[in-house]
């Protein structure tokens, strides 16, 4: 009589039928980075230009509003006013501290605007800065403890003064756009004095 596999090894059989019948488990994922669904692409950029290794990217409309307008809430006189924003803006550069950075209390569309305004010099060895024309409130920050995240340390100015900054051309929707912000000049404070007739005066 011929034996056919299935009578030979009905126990080895049955253990691998056991196995292929098994379901198969998957791993649970955790995707709650605490984020709205809408902010989700903003997130995975962010993630992308953290680990990013090559030149950075050209700065976009959200990224600028995200990094450096701000909006009334916590008080700009605050000593901790860069280290809680920049903590929760996520504003560093390929895992390292920024050496110094802005925030500034206006819209978006008036900061785009301050791209075709006249040009001036900037700081840094910048040559053409565009400038504002009127006073912004802001805050500067200035980099003091630690180079690398999270240990970054800032020093916080509250500062009323003109915009500089720099702007670059996006083909995408084909205007100028900010690039960066060189720096938030404040005017020159007028100085009274008496005159010969002991009456303050305030020069032009």
């Amino acid at each position: 009589m011929m034996r056919t596999p299935i009578t030979t090894y009905p126990l080895l059989l049955l253990l691998l039928l056991q196995q292929l019948l098994q379901p198969v488990q998957f791993q649970e994922v955790d995707t709650d980075f605490d984020s709205p669904d809408d902010d989700m692409e903003e997130f995975e950029e962010y993630l992308e230009e953290f680990h990013r290794t090559g030149p950075t990217r050209p700065p976009t409309k959200e990224n600028v509003k995200r990094r450096v307008i701000i909006e009334p809430g916590m008080p700009l006189y605050d000593r901790e006013y860069c280290n809680a924003e920049i903590m929760r803006k996520n504003v560093y550069h390929k895992q390292r501290c920024v050496t110094e950075h802005y925030f500034l209390l206006m819209q978006y569309d008036e900061l785009e605007k301050i791209c075709y305004n006249r040009i001036v010099p900037c700081k840094n060895g910048v040559r053409k800065c565009n400038r504002s024309k009127g006073l912004v409130e802001g805050v500067y920050c200035n980099l003091t403890e630690a180079y690398e995240i999270p240990w970054c340390r800032y020093k916080s100015f509250y500062r009323r003064g003109y915009v500089l900054i720099t702007c670059a051309w996006q083909n995408e929707i084909h205007k100028l756009i900010p690039h960066t912000i060189n720096d938030l000049v404040e005017p020159p404070k007028h100085r009274s004095f008496l005159n010969e007739d002991g009456v303050f005066v305030i020069p032009p």
